[in-house]
């Protein structure tokens, strides 16, 4: 048993190396058959609420469906929510096929606009006389603009969206998931594209040098990756289990956005994106919950760097929190 134990371990690891093999849907279907977790009990979620932001297309789609599948009462955070709305009829008639009751409700609120992140937050924790509890929360929504680009508050709108956003969000969110019964999960969708950067603490804002748009989304997700285990001290006095994933190479309408090239090379290996939203539902519903403020991939904790030019200095990430909790709005670091 130890031996076959090891050699999983083994494969697995040598699968992550390879990036190819298992990033791809062939990694996911390999581990599929030998995870020793189980799926998350049937109606794990019944009676508990779940944000998902950018809910409306691809890996954010594929985590209501995933969520709402459990029992959960899923919003969709999304910044249009009359273009999100050929999604929801999906997600919609499929639980009607399957016998599932359908409880989604859109909600419009762009992620890099403080403005409406407190709007949505005190109208969501004052619904319900003030009642309502939030049980699980999936920082989803994602951005790759070609050149650089600012949110409304002058931020680079990467960083806005992926890191200073999300903090806010969590933070304005306190009131509703502090009442969570069991205690809050929070997710961040990462990308396995984290792991080609280093913390960029000097220019979290890529203010210098010639602007890449998956250079800047890459960086944005090594700061959400190497802030998890921050995060998680700050939010897990008030009973908030904090997790970043990474979905591996997914089909998705973004990804067929923003690199597009990339995607024709790689079709016939990408996951369908239920298989890349798997670990975020699986993060939100298992018990017993996995250990806070760690980095997943595939149900398996990850490394989250496998070079020592990526793996940040001594002081970085505090450094890197600091500028993160100033220009999120927080009063206190």
């Amino acid at each position: 048993m130890k031996h076959a134990a090891a050699s999983d371990q083994g494969l697995d690891r040598l699968l992550d190396r390879t990036v190819v093999l298992g990033y791809s849907r062939l990694g996911y279907a390999i581990r599929r058959r030998r995870w020793a977790e189980g799926d998350p009990r049937p109606e794990a979620l019944a009676g508990r609420t779940a944000v998902v932001t950018g809910g409306g297309s691809g890996l954010g789609e594929a985590t209501v469906l995933g969520l709402a599948r459990l029992g959960a009462r899923v919003h969709l955070l999304v910044r249009s929510p009359e273009r999100a709305a050929p999604a929801v009829e999906r997600i919609e008639r499929l639980l009607r096929v399957e016998g599932r009751a359908v409880e989604l409700r859109t909600e419009r609120c762009d992620v890099s606009d403080p403005a409406m992140i407190d709007a949505f937050a005190e109208d969501f924790c004052a619904r319900d006389g003030g009642r309502t509890a939030l049980d699980v929360l999936v920082h989803n929504a994602g951005v790759m603009p070609p050149e650089r680009t600012e949110s409304v508050e002058g931020h680079e709108l990467s960083v806005a969206t992926h890191v200073l956003g999300p903090i806010r969000l969590t933070e304005q969110l306190l009131p509703a998931l502090r009442r969570s019964e069991r205690g809050a999960r929070q997710v961040f969708v990462a990308s396995g594209g984290m792991y080609t950067q280093p913390l960029p603490v000097d220019d979290p804002e890529f203010e210098r040098g010639t602007y890449q748009g998956a250079v800047a989304y890459a960086r944005s997700k090594r700061m959400q990756v190497e802030l998890a285990p921050i995060l998680d001290r700050r939010w897990s006095p008030d009973r908030i289990s904090t997790f970043v994933m990474h979905p591996g190479w997914a089909d998705t309408p973004g990804l067929a956005r923003s690199l597009p090239a990339f995607r024709t090379l790689t079709r016939p290996l990408l996951r369908p994106a239920e298989e890349g939203a798997d670990t975020a539902v699986w993060l939100a519903a298992t018990e017993p919950a996995p250990p806070s403020g760690t980095f997943w991939h595939d149900r398996r904790q990850r490394p989250t760097s496998y070079r020592s030019a990526t793996r940040p200095g001594r002081g970085e990430t505090e450094a890197l929190w600091q500028w993160a909790a100033a220009a999120a709005g927080l009063e206190r670091p």
